[in-house]
């Protein structure tokens, strides 16, 4: 169906930058205040249940999951609520959040108990009552993806394959026991017969240590993944653990997902977290970050209560490295991540890194013309024309940017890393795919 897509070779050839992936994971002391957005998740806000001056304590229901597609979100400290107002977010937009002024306890709420499973249903609810979304970055509720049917394989995202971060990677080393305890019980309730664990080759002490944990179990396997960004992309990975294709239509005439190919795909922490929710009851709080970056002082891999202000972490690392002037912070990777314009936004579910970087590294060189090169046609995992649709864009031509599959990008930046002109690929990209997307929905399309 797809003219390149068979070309997990392609990609990007990032430099790993992978510093912090022997440092073990610090817990950082809850801060003095908390703020936690309604918007942590793909779908519906969730609506908050607790009013100003109500106590919570850490796992607290503060908001409820506002849909099907949605995510509970819960306390992650210990304290009173100061604030239920709308807050300006890292993106630009804004929504609700509950601020919370922590005691400094961090006092378990009592309602936090191990769930009781015995079937798929429950194990649903549970799911969802953990607060699970993904934790890779996309932020989709896990109880709307582990309810899908007719699925055979289970694919475990080990790929980290964004420069700098290692959470991941340390989740394997620190967790391995909530990793295989998370896989047996999305196998068995949801009647998965096979598992494959996709790790990037660069860590061989990640695969060393799963593929032995896994050597006893029925159908789970560990597949060791070309270091080539971005492995770690869904349909990318798909093919490279199970062979199989994502389709650009699903059976219902909507754009293919995972399920259409038979796989569920679940990040390592995610399906490690469920693994702690299924064995404490205390849902998802907190959040393992690499801070890295030039113009940290010290790098690290810190866990953090979620809704912890980036300026607070910045602090608890040592604050910007001497000689060093911070010219860019990025919430996640610097491939995908998202550059802030301040550090006084509040870590996510689905954050995952914070990236600092000094006035220099951070200074962009001017972009020159096209030279019509089509490294960027070469280096797009999804076979996509970037320079084609940067002119279809331009001409304001959608059915063109529709012939040109625009809307498989999956903006994962290598275009514009592979650009010797430095020009914006994938900016352009973004738009492109934005612009036919709304016109999908002006006529009334999907």
């Amino acid at each position: 169906m797809f003219k390149k897509l068979k070309r997990s070779a392609e990609g990007a050839s990032v430099p790993h930058e992978k510093a912090t992936a022997g440092m073990a994971t610090v817990v950082m002391p809850a801060p003095a205040k908390v703020v936690l957005p309604m918007s942590q998740h793909i779908g519906a806000p969730a609506v908050p249940v607790v009013k100003k001056g109500d106590t919570v304590m850490v796992g607290t229901l503060i908001g409820q999951a506002g849909g099907f597609v949605s995510a509970n979100i819960y306390s992650s400290v210990s304290g009173t609520v100061s604030a239920v107002a709308p807050v300006a977010m890292a993106n630009g937009s804004s929504c609700n959040a509950i601020t919370i002024e922590s005691d400094g306890q961090q006092t378990v709420d009592p309602a936090c108990v191990p769930p009781v499973v015995t079937d798929k249903d429950s194990f649903l609810k549970a799911v969802q009552n953990c607060g699970l979304v993904g934790l890779g970055g996309a932020g989709f509720p896990a109880h709307v993806k582990l309810s899908a049917k007719g699925i055979d394989y289970l694919v475990i995202n080990g790929a980290e394959c964004e420069p700098f971060l290692t959470p991941d990677t340390r989740e394997f080393l620190e967790c391995s026991d909530t990793i295989i305890s998370g896989i047996e019980a999305v196998m068995k309730y949801c009647e998965i017969p096979n598992c494959v664990i996709g790790i990037e080759r660069n860590k061989p002490e990640c695969i060393d240590l799963m593929s032995g944990l896994v050597a006893g179990m029925k159908g789970v396997s560990v597949k060791p993944l070309p270091m080539r960004y971005p492995q770690g992309a869904e349909k990318t990975l798909i093919e490279s653990c199970t062979g199989r294709e994502v389709p650009k239509v699903g059976p219902t005439g909507k754009p293919g997902l995972p399920a259409d190919a038979g796989c569920i795909v679940m990040n390592v922490t995610s399906v490690s977290t469920l693994g702690k929710f299924l064995k404490t009851g205390v849902p998802l709080v907190t959040k393992r970050l690499t801070v890295d970056g030039d113009a940290a002082a010290k790098p690290m891999n810190v866990e953090v209560p979620i809704g912890t202000l980036f300026t607070d972490i910045i602090e608890f690392c040592g604050g910007i490295k001497e000689g060093k002037t911070l010219g860019k912070a990025i919430s996640g990777g610097p491939m995908m991540g998202l550059a802030m314009f301040g550090t006084d936004f509040p870590v996510l579910k689905q954050n995952n890194g914070l990236i600092l970087l000094s006035r220099e590294a951070a200074n962009l060189p001017e972009p020159s013309a096209c030279i019509r090169c089509g490294r960027c046609i070469n280096g797009c995992p999804m076979g996509l024309e970037p320079v084609n649709i940067a002119n279809a864009y331009t001409a304001k031509n959608m059915d063109e940017l529709g012939k040109l599959n625009v809307d498989l990008c999956v903006a994962c930046g290598s275009c514009s890393f592979v650009c010797p002109a430095k020009r914006p690929v994938t900016q352009t990209m973004r738009l492109a795919k934005d612009a036919y997307m709304g016109y999908l929905r002006s006529q009334g399309g999907k």
